[in-house]
């Protein structure tokens, strides 16, 4: 795989001295380049603040940190160019990462990110890790088990996600039309019953979803409304997709999301992430790649800000691990 602008922009920073680091970002990234980050980090503005709220305690955290990306996309929209990618941060975990304590063990820090680059620089960049994945590695996840699989999520099966061959736009226009179809479906649900959502016209039956953290992996249509969908769509009965940073499509893949794509009011009792409704009105941080197979959909890499979620709703994650460790701070 040749390294578009991104990758060897996380190459040059990682195997930098730390007296290079900063030079290096604010070569790359552009002087009013907005960085904005999963939680805890959040929204950045400029190099400067890139480097020291999230790249450098990366690094220090994972010394010798590699990217191993599983899927990259890269396109046009409205006239800008976007880099859509997930994969693993990978390293060994020898120093604390924002509060999660360091294991001395590999550290695989699941990834995804929307990135906008203009004449040789990045000029935003939307990124979520899974943080919450990182505490399950270390063990110090304060939240309750996940009702889908944790662990390591799976490249797709096809073994071209950072290779696509020659884009055919045809294709990938039938692609993208499934997926606007498809999320079309999804906003049908008529706040009762979930078959008023005819997902098997639009998803294969043994459908993998790669969730985050704190909700997992599912298999298959069942799977997803048992361990995600059921619980989520019950939860914020008004939810709404409303904002869109690009939508790219490549031939049998199409990428979506946003900084935040969605809204929703947490009024339901279905018990979402084991909580009881807050009644509290929410954004949601969600990035999503699909992975077509003939005429349905076979895969799906989902990436959701929990962290952001659950601070929204009176839960702070990251607060409750630190109790967790240390003690109350009363004591």
């Amino acid at each position: 795989m040749s390294l578009n602008i991104i990758e060897k922009f996380y190459q040059n920073y990682f195997t930098a001295s730390q007296s290079e680091q900063a030079e290096v970002a604010s070569n790359a990234l552009n002087a009013d380049v907005k960085w904005c980050v999963a939680h805890p980090v959040n929204d950045l503005n400029g190099p400067q603040a890139a480097d020291e709220s999230f790249l450098a305690p990366l690094k220090h955290a994972l010394p010798d940190a590699e990217r191993r990306p599983l899927i990259v996309m890269d396109g046009e929209y409205e006239g800008r160019t976007w880099y859509n990618s997930t994969g693993y941060f990978v390293g060994t975990f020898e120093n604390s990462l924002f509060g999660i304590p360091a294991t001395g063990k590999t550290l695989y820090l699941r990834y995804t990110e929307m990135v906008c680059v203009e004449n040789g620089q990045i000029t935003e960049s939307y990124l979520i890790p899974d943080f919450i994945d990182a505490m399950n590695q270390a063990r110090v996840n304060p939240m309750r088990r996940s009702l889908g699989h944790d662990g390591l999520v799976m490249a797709p099966a096809t073994a071209d996600g950072f290779n696509h061959g020659e884009v055919c736009p045809d294709r990938s226009e039938k692609s993208k039309q499934l997926v606007e179809d498809m999320l079309g479906c999804l906003g049908r649900f008529d706040g009762k019953d979930l078959y008023s959502m005819d997902l098997e016209n639009y998803w294969h039956s043994d459908f993998m979803w790669y969730g985050p953290a704190a909700i997992g992996t599912t298999r298959g249509i069942k799977g997803f409304r048992n361990h995600h969908q059921a619980p989520f769509v019950f939860a914020f009965p008004d939810r709404s997709v409303d904002i869109e940073l690009n939508i790219l499509a490549q031939n049998d893949y199409v990428s979506t999301g946003g900084w935040p794509h969605m809204h929703g009011t947490h009024t339901g009792h279905s018990g979402w992430l084991g909580l009881a409704p807050t009644g509290k009105h929410i954004e949601l941080r969600v990035m999503d790649i699909w992975r077509r197979d003939g005429e349905l959909l076979k895969e799906n890499w989902v990436a959701i800000d929990i962290a952001h979620i659950m601070f929204q709703l009176g839960y702070d994650l990251f607060g409750q691990m630190k109790e967790q460790l240390e003690g109350p701070a009363y004591a």
